[in-house]
């Protein structure tokens, strides 16, 4: 009961429309948020903006561990994970003040 190859490409087309509709929103949703947090303004490398975004990243995927520790510790943990969030964060801020 093996599937014809043509029904498995068919599969595979009709997945990856899914996939850019699904990528396309979540672009779009991110892009909403950062023009909300004043990123629009900056004037910033994109290679640099990137790896912001990837420390954003880790941070949220709790690869800092400072998600959970921030919240029982934050006067140790949270220090330690706005470190290198600083370049991303105080650049944000300081455009949302302007």
């Amino acid at each position: 009961m093996k599937k014809p190859s043509s029904k498995i490409r068919d599969e595979i087309v009709k997945l990856q429309e899914q996939l850019k509709i699904a990528e396309t929103r979540e672009a779009e949703r991110i892009g909403r948020l950062a023009l909300k947090a004043g990123l629009g303004e900056i004037e910033i490398d994109e290679a640099e903006l990137q790896a912001a975004f990837e420390q954003l990243t880790k941070r949220f995927r709790g690869g800092q561990g400072a998600t959970t520790g921030g919240k029982k510790g934050a006067g140790d943990r949270s220090g330690e994970a706005s470190t290198p969030a600083d370049a991303s964060g105080a650049g944000a801020g300081s455009v949302g003040e302007a």
